[in-house]
């Protein structure tokens, strides 16, 4: 959309933006993964009241971090950390605004991320599923009217993304909120619970979930430097635009639905354990991989099939960056296949409590070995684009290879999950 009244400038501003922006963003969000372990467990145990303790205590958590920390702090670095990632001065100008706008009013937005993973690891996935729907189609109208502007309403170009997604998800978040003290839903907040910080369940949702945090950051750093790499080369704008629409756009597509399996994944595994069927643990992941597989491949087949149209509905005509977005397709036409068994077999591990060997896997597959590579070529002889497209699918190779082999071994059988107050839970019954 942007792409079509801003240009491949606009694209590539709101790429290098979302790529810096989820480094933060996914480390916050770790609180819900350490939550999602926490609420599954405690489904698949029955009890009710851990669950409604432990979605407050990451809701407090969120708000005290967002508005004491990533808001000033994010607004404040921004300037640097775009030039970190080595954007030309005419995507900074586009990016900066867009940038600064999702750091101080991104709080609407994690609040659905996090009502979202409470409710489907308490069993609830069509909420989220509505709830979703409406962000998007919310998110979508409000894009439009701002990016080109409406009657009185100015045209705020790249800013007016970043507003349409803010203000979206500050909608859906405030409905959330008000459902949550109505009751009616899985989870609840019940008006006699205790309001106060607990800082076992605080301690507990940092345990499960900091692991997964610094999972996001170290892959998310990775992104941020590869697209230094991208920003290295001689056609950088454009590369960096391929980039952003066919890998964190049209790619999407794939690591959206398999973050989708993933979440299910970790709920149904974390319920199993918690029911003490841990052998059905195993079975659900293994039936996760096979169905994300089959859904890679069909969109992955469109990859191949039709790039063309799928690069033009995103504004993209002009010859040297249309070649190089179908020739980064092509790439990950592959590459969607190893990224969906990796995030299904993740899902396993983080939803069984085993949120650290998802991380070590994450540092080497997603850091070390993609920018390993294009050091190498870098500085050994030329960096051309395919080569960067390579290191992405040799990192997801990688990263689907080493998730099967540790989820096999089945160490997370005997992980406990303890609030302190009652019996711990765990898969031996």
């Amino acid at each position: 959309m942007v792409g079509n009244y801003v240009g491949y400038v606009g694209n590539a501003a709101i790429g290098v933006s979302w790529q810096i922006f989820l480094v933060v963003i996914v480390f916050i969000s770790s609180l819900f993964t350490g939550m999602g372990v926490l609420v599954a467990r405690f489904t698949g145990a029955n009890d009710a009241d851990k669950v409604n303790r432990t979605v407050y205590q990451a809701f407090l958590t969120c708000v005290l971090i967002v508005v004491c920390i990533m808001a000033p702090i994010g607004y404040i670095a921004s300037p640097g950390l775009l030039t970190l990632v080595n954007t030309t001065p005419e995507v900074q100008a586009e990016a900066l605004p867009y940038l600064r706008t999702m750091f101080v009013f991104s709080f609407g937005m994690l609040m659905f991320f996090m009502l979202g993973g409470a409710l489907r690891s308490a069993g609830d996935a069509r909420t989220p599923l509505r709830l979703g729907i409406a962000l998007t189609v919310l998110n979508i109208t409000l894009s439009i009217i701002l990016i080109r502007g409406l009657g009185p309403i100015p045209a705020f170009g790249t800013l007016g993304a970043a507003i349409g997604t803010v203000v979206a998800g500050a909608t859906v978040s405030l409905y959330a909120l008000t459902k949550l003290f109505a009751g009616g839903w899985v989870v609840q907040f019940q008006r006699d619970m205790n309001w106060r910080p607990d800082f076992t369940i605080i301690k507990q949702l940092f345990k499960f979930g900091l692991p997964t945090g610094l999972q996001g950051v170290a892959m998310n750093l990775g992104g941020v430097f590869l697209l230094g790499f991208v920003g290295s080369l001689a056609m950088s704008a454009q590369a960096q635009a391929a980039y952003v629409v066919s890998y964190s756009q049209l790619f999407s597509f794939i690591t959206w639905t398999s973050t989708g399996i993933m979440g299910a994944t970790a709920a149904v595994s974390g319920q199993n354990l918690g029911a003490g069927n841990p052998d059905r643990t195993a079975r659900a992941v293994n039936v996760a991989a096979c169905f994300g597989l089959l859904l890679a491949t069909a969109i992955g087949s469109l990859f191949l099939l039709i790039p063309n149209v799928l690069l033009r509905s995103f504004g993209i005509d002009e010859p040297v960056l249309l070649e190089l977005s179908i020739e980064l397709l092509r790439y990950l036409s592959v590459s969607g296949l190893f990224i969906t068994v990796a995030l299904a077999f993740t899902g396993g591990l983080q939803g069984t409590g085993d949120t650290k060997s998802p991380l070590y896997i994450s540092i080497v597959s997603q850091v070390v070995i993609p920018l390993g590579i294009c050091f190498a070529f870098q500085n050994f002889g030329t960096l051309d684009p395919s080569d960067i497209w390579l290191a992405i699918v040799i990192g997801h190779l990688s990263r689907a290879t080493l998730s099967v082999i540790v989820f096999k071994r089945e160490k997370w059988r005997n992980i406990v999950v303890d609030l302190g107050d009652s019996h711990p839970t765990s898969s031996l019954r």
